[in-house]
């Protein structure tokens, strides 16, 4: 999985629906360009499109967007 704050299964979800890049972006109102670069960890997408991408999917968002294990921004949960 791509480095950055979430674990994703954009692709995975994609895959399931059989939907190139491009008709996952038409569905969700953004480009190619966007859904590539929240799959490869380059991009992380706001509240709003996240909830359009698990609508999409007919998916709840957090089957789709996962923290990475114990990590918020950089930092253990526990510490102060």
């Amino acid at each position: 999985m791509p480095e950055g704050p979430l674990d994703n299964t954009l692709k995975v979800e994609r895959a399931k629906k059989d939907w190139t890049q491009a008709e996952l972006a038409n569905e969700a109102g953004v480009t190619r360009k966007t859904i590539n670069a929240i799959e490869n960890g380059r991009d992380i997408p706001s509240v709003y499109l996240a909830l359009r991408l698990a609508k999409a999917f007919g998916v709840h968002v957090e089957d789709i967007f996962q923290l990475k294990e114990g990590r918020i921004w950089g930092r253990s949960p526990f510490e102060s």
